[in-house]
């Protein structure tokens, strides 16, 4: 058994964890609440553009743009979306073993985008075809980083150097669930059928076809951006959910400890009081 110093030094060390633990998911949810507001906040403009985007599209015949027109795909791009800091539970290993998966069926030579610290690091020291890589975008998410990196995209399409383009990300469900999500980014899908009979058909100025032009790429920045928002929500979710588990599983430890703790204090006590009173019968005895 351990010796009583030994035992109130690991009482210690896992106090000073369990401070740190309980930091660190107040920290998390406080940023998870600002998380949760920017999608919130973004989100009815995301579902306007997506709806005018599905009335022009009904509304116009014989509609050609490059960035919905679908073509033979001889190369994918796919976008992998992880965390930049770890101690957020199976958040970044789901992810990447999830990525790892789908890159060996359609095929490790596959190009790939990292954005976040961790599945960078993971798919560069194994040598996959990592073409770009943003880290260290999370800690303060600027809407300038999401436009550069779906321009970034849009551009590659257009100049024909991929055929599709994947996103796999981390989508925020709950602060207890974050599901791994596969979603296609370009081309983008059109609308089937028409929406809803009953829109009022508007006349536009320019024309429909002009609006559109300059509407989808705004459309993808959007959609960029909230898949972004929804992968930090998600990690923050994540970490404060493990950062919780921590702080429990470190109170019980802390219990077990003082437990073990009282039981060797009793056992050298009792061997002192029995050292004492074997002393006495022996000077009686003498």
């Amino acid at each position: 058994m351990a010796t009583l110093k030994e035992i109130k030094n690991r009482i210690t060390a896992v106090k000073s964890t369990q401070k740190i633990t309980k930091a660190m998911k107040m920290i998390s949810a406080t940023k998870l609440k600002r998380a949760q507001d920017r999608i919130i906040a973004t989100r009815p403009y995301a579902v306007k553009m997506s709806e005018l985007l599905s009335h022009l599209v009904s509304a116009s015949e014989n509609i050609a743009n490059p960035l919905m027109t679908e073509r033979e795909i001889k190369k994918k791009l796919v976008v992998i979306m992880s965390g930049d800091r770890g101690m957020c539970g199976s958040f970044n290993s789901n992810l990447i073993k999830f990525s790892v998966n789908y890159l060996e069926k359609i095929g490790t030579d596959t190009p790939i985008v990292t954005v976040g610290k961790k599945g960078s690091d993971y798919f560069s020291k194994r040598n996959y075809n990592v073409v770009k890589s943003y880290t260290h975008i999370f800690s303060n998410l600027d809407l300038t980083i999401s436009n550069e990196i779906a321009n970034y995209l849009v551009s590659g399409y257009l100049n024909n150097e991929f055929d599709l383009v994947e996103i796999i990300y981390n989508e925020f469900k709950s602060v207890a669930r974050q599901v791994v999500t596969k979603e296609q980014f370009l081309p983008l899908s059109k609308p089937k059928g028409k929406e809803d009979a009953g829109l009022t058909d508007y006349i536009y100025e320019p024309s429909s076809k002009e609006i559109l032009e300059e509407l989808i790429p705004k459309h993808l920045k959007v959609q960029f951006w909230k898949t972004l928002l929804e992968s930090n929500a998600a990690e923050l979710g994540a970490r404060m959910t493990a950062m919780e588990l921590a702080t429990k599983n470190a109170d019980d430890l802390i219990k077990y400890l003082n437990l073990l703790y009282n039981k060797a204090r009793q056992e050298s006590i009792t061997k002192e009081l029995l050292e004492i009173v074997s002393g006495a019968e022996a000077l009686k005895e003498g």
